[in-house]
């Protein structure tokens, strides 16, 4: 057996098998006292400080599997990179967000009349002032800046300014609702081509699991599609995916819900989706099946990881790594695992993958 027995997708180039996670917030502020206060995301020292503190306290804990590999560098990090925080474009647009010492900042609803958003009024909004003093700051003293942050997605976003009105407004006024997605659209491109145009990446905070692909995913959040029909994404929302897919290549969509697989056959008729987020419980035989030149990164579960023993998450991985079949197109992660989280599970997810790539590379010999 050799590696051509494995499809590659030419956009990615990875290694096989890439493991990552993002511990939430609880954990954080429990292990290592960090506050998710403003500060900790505009202040430009925070930001140094804060990150840096993240990569220690992951160095040593699993540094032996290449965790916090920069915790002895001060790093100009644009946004929150060990967090799963989507909140900055809804601030922008006028949606009230409450920060809080132990969780990612909650953005509530601003609970819009209309169906029209002024891309050049986010670009002036208070918030997006502040995130443009940070930036300055950090290049001004470092020279250059990396990282990201987490520019969440079209139907997330369009929730965030119209509450469960939105699925009325799909229903009843898709021209309109369509207009306001191209709005948002529009706006999520002008933030990724300025992050990305300092950076050159956009997606590390959306799933630190691109990071481990040399080249850049362009990765849109599609959180809350769980909640429409498959009817309703291709008339309003497809479109937005098929022209990003043929303009930013490698292109993804993480989906954390537990059903991608009732949208295999939409995502198939994309140009070439590049890479997926499968959400705990999607089919991923299904998702194979339609794709399969598709990085499928599998999402293990934060909430059983609290009460599974190790030997079940490893029969978890293994079972999961199986169902996509091809370790240079399936990746492993866990996404905002709490401080109830024993270390000891997570460094069996580490090793399970570990253990997975030898056996792979003794089968490809």
């Amino acid at each position: 057996m050799t590696s051509s027995t494995y499809p590659r997708n030419p956009y990615l180039d990875n290694e096989p098998l890439p493991v990552d996670i993002v511990l939430h917030p609880s954990w954080w502020n429990r292990h290592e006292g960090i506050s998710f206060d403003p500060d900790f995301f505009f202040h430009p020292v925070r930001r140094i400080e804060d990150e840096r503190r993240m990569e220690r306290a992951l160095y040593e804990r699993w540094g032996r599997f290449g965790l916090g590999e920069n915790h002895q560098r001060d790093l100009p990090q644009v946004g929150a990179v060990h967090l799963a925080a989507g909140f900055l474009l809804s601030e922008m647009m006028g949606c009230p967000v409450r920060y809080e010492e132990n969780s990612s900042p909650t953005v509530m609803p601003a609970d819009r009349t209309d169906l029209r958003i002024d891309v050049d009024a986010a670009f002036r909004s208070p918030v997006w002032k502040k995130y443009e003093t940070m930036l300055a700051a950090l290049k001004e003293k470092h020279g250059y800046l990396t990282g990201d942050a987490n520019w969440s997605g079209i139907l997330n976003l369009g929730l965030d300014l119209r509450g469960q009105d939105i699925f009325i407004d799909i229903l009843e006024r898709p021209d309109q609702t369509r207009r306001l997605f191209a709005g948002i659209a529009e706006l999520i491109e002008r933030f990724t081509a300025i992050v990305s145009g300092e950076t050159h990446s956009t997606s590390i905070s959306v799933n630190r699991n691109v990071r481990h692909i040399p080249k850049p995913v362009f990765l849109h959040s599609e959180c809350t599609h769980t909640m429409i029909s498959n009817q309703d994404y291709r008339s309003v929302l497809w479109e937005f995916d098929r022209r990003w897919n043929a303009k930013y290549r490698p292109y993804g969509i993480h989906f954390c819900g537990s059903d991608p697989h009732r949208f295999a056959e939409d995502f198939a008729a994309l140009p070439g989706l590049d890479f997926l987020d499968v959400g705990w419980g999607g089919d991923v035989k299904t998702l194979r099946a339609h794709l399969p030149q598709t990085f499928l990164n599998i999402r293990l579960s934060p909430v059983e990881m609290v009460h599974k023993t190790q030997d079940e998450v490893r029969a978890e991985i293994r079972r999961l790594v199986k169902d996509s079949d091809n370790p240079y197109l399936t990746g492993v992660c866990c996404i905002n695992m709490d401080d109830q989280v024993p270390d000891a599970t997570i460094t069996a997810i580490f090793e399970t993958v570990a253990e997975l790539r030898r056996e792979y590379a003794t089968a490809l010999a």
